[in-house]
Order: C-alpha cells, then sequence, then structure tokens
C-alpha cells in the first residue's frame, strides 16, 4: 500500500512539473481589450477571456524596429480575424484604428492585418508573466513595430 501512495505522489509531482513546462496557466491580470467601431456586437473581453481562447502560434516573427536591433520571436494568442467575426465587423470595413492604454493609436488598413494575433505569449511565456502593465500587444508578422500595439485598450472598426 506504501509503495502504491509514493508511487501516486510521484506520478502527480512529475506531471506537476511536465505542466509548468508547458507555460503554464494564465496569470491573473486586470485588463479589458473593448471592440467597437463598425460591428453588429460590440464586445469588452477580459485577459482571461483572450486566455481561454484558441491560439495561433506564430514562429520566427521578425520585429523590425526604427531604432535598435530588429529581433525575432515566437508570438501566441487569438487570431485577430475571428474576434472580429465574433464581434460582427461590417462587410464594408476598411480598417481598424488600435488604442493603447496610454493613448498611442495607429490606424491600419484590412490588408495590413492580415494573420494578425492579440499576443498573449512571447517564446512560450506568458508576456504579463514579465510586465502585467504591459500583458498583450498586436502581432502583424509583415509589418514594422510601430504597428504592434503594445498595451492594448480598444480596437475600433472603420468604415
Amino acid at each position: 500500500m506504501k509503495r502504491h501512495v509514493s508511487l501516486l505522489v510521484l506520478v502527480t509531482v512529475l506531471l506537476s512539473l511536465a505542466l509548468a513546462a508547458c507555460g503554464g496557466a494564465a496569470p491573473k491580470v486586470d485588463w479589458d481589450v473593448t471592440i467597437t467601431g463598425a460591428v453588429s456586437s460590440p464586445m469588452t473581453l477580459s485577459y482571461a477571456d483572450l486566455a481561454k481562447r484558441d491560439m495561433v502560434k506564430l514562429e520566427n516573427v521578425l520585429m523590425r524596429k526604427s531604432q535598435g536591433e530588429d529581433q525575432t520571436n515566437t508570438w501566441e494568442g487569438p487570431a485577430l480575424a475571428a474576434i472580429l467575426e465574433e464581434a460582427g465587423m461590417s462587410a464594408n470595413a476598411t480598417g481598424l484604428v488600435c488604442t493603447a492604454a496610454d493613448g498611442y493609436a495607429r490606424e491600419m488598413t484590412m490588408e495590413d492585418l492580415k494573420d494578425g494575433i492579440i499576443a498573449l505569449k512571447m517564446d512560450g511565456e506568458w508576456i504579463a508573466a514579465e510586465d502585467a502593465s504591459n500583458p498583450l500587444r498586436i502581432v502583424l508578422p509583415d509589418k514594422p513595430a510601430n504597428f504592434w500595439i503594445s498595451q492594448l485598450a480598444e480596437i475600433s472598426v472603420v468604415e
């Protein structure tokens, strides 16, 4: 009986370590992203809502910076297109205005947003685990870094 209990404890510990190595559960972060504008169902998604969604993994994405060294990372997060579809984006939409919590905003065309995600993870780690004040960002694989809005607070669909 003692041997079975010891084996059960060992298996539980090993399973816990394996799960922890896979990035673990999303951190608890007080952050919301609002989807507004030309949508039929405006919505507000919490960080927890975003973390529960299917994640798209973009590997070896080059972030081209205007200053400093470019960097290549793997990013994970829900597809921007899926979120906009859920919000009922207008068929006449021409683009988005993405706004950060600090007020920085960038208007983007629908073509700019191709393959975009709302990234919650960088290189397999939750971004919020490093900096809860900057838990997510838009990642657009074919665009320079000034399109990658960090501290994303609002996405407004424009016609």
